[in-house]
């Protein structure tokens, strides 16, 4: 199902936003990374381990890291694990190059309180481009660091390690850390195998620019469009406030993220796919660690009379 955009319906940039001052910080970051992930397009960066990386790192950086603990853990408390176990899942989140724990939680947690209105920080009812990326480019008073985490994220910053990220190296370092990891194994492996140092020295390459660069800009993409096309396209099971809506194509992506508007009706809950037919991959990694016994206070949806059914 697709949903047009009468003059009406459209919003306007949130009003503490200044189109003319550019976040260099995050403009940079993102053409960089972008550019140095076309060199996956030249043939001595090729290998099958790096795309095989590649596709795995989407589901382990992008769908453990950023929708189970940043999103589903963090942001919504829709369940509970070790503190171990939390804070490797969060270093993975931090691999996807997405911004701080405190950060991300922040500004997903003001979506909430205004989504789709003027001062939701990326609604795409503004514009398709600036609810995929655009949000991120320009300076936005109202999403500065200390007066969003007073706001949305002090439970986040009591945590010491969430609070190193913050106020430390710790956060470039993990990200610096996993680039040399992956280049090291790359080219370790290449030595082992015997095929000599030029050979080694592309694998590394490879795994680099695969595992890492193209990997993180699919991840990228892939979560911006819960932002964006899952505000525009697809169908609603529930009567909410916002626009969001249930997008198939998006949740095969994210596994699970695209069920957005089940996910609006009840931000808690740790399951966002709702039918039976709803596949939602990363609820059933939840229920296979709650389990063993390494996750709990696992919250299910709400039966509550309030989440009234649309076109029922």
């Amino acid at each position: 199902m697709s949903v047009s955009l009468p003059v009406e319906a459209r919003l306007p940039l949130p009003a503490a936003v200044d189109r003319h001052r550019i976040l260099w910080s995050y403009a940079g970051t993102l053409v960089v990374w972008h550019l140095v992930a076309l060199l996956a397009l030249v043939p001595w960066f090729f290998s099958v381990t790096g795309l095989v990386l590649a596709i795995v790192g989407i589901y382990v950086f992008g769908g453990l890291g950023i929708t189970l603990c940043y999103h589903r853990l963090l942001t919504h408390r829709g369940l509970a694990c070790p503190k171990w176990l939390e804070y490797g899942f969060a270093i993975l989140g931090v691999c996807a190059m997405q911004d701080t724990p405190a950060r991300w939680v922040a500004v997903h947690r003001r979506h909430h309180e205004h989504a789709d209105q003027r001062e939701d920080p990326h609604s795409p009812l503004v514009g398709f481009f600036w609810g995929h990326v655009g949000w991120m480019l320009v300076e936005n008073a109202d999403l500065v660091r200390l007066n969003i985490y007073d706001r949305y994220s002090k439970d986040i910053l009591r945590d010491r390690f969430y609070r190193r990220l913050e106020r430390t190296y710790l956060y470039p370092t993990i990200i610096i850390s996993s680039w040399v990891a992956f280049f090291v194994a790359g080219f370790a492996a290449g030595m082992l195998n015997g095929t000599g140092v030029a050979e080694a020295v592309r694998f590394g390459g490879s795994l680099l620019i695969w595992g890492v660069f193209v990997r993180a800009v699919l991840v990228w993409h892939i979560t911006w469009l819960v932002n964006s096309a899952s505000h525009l396209w697809g169908y609603r099971t529930y009567e909410t406030d916002d626009k969001s809506r249930n997008n198939w194509v998006v949740a095969v992506l994210t596994g699970g993220e695209g069920w957005h508007n089940n996910h609006h009706a009840d931000p808690r809950s740790a399951r966002h796919g709702h039918r039976r037919w709803e596949f939602d991959g990363i609820f059933l990694f939840i229920c296979a660690l709650e389990k063993v016994g390494l996750v709990w206070k696992v919250v299910r949806p709400s039966q509550r009379p309030s989440l009234a059914r649309a076109n029922e």
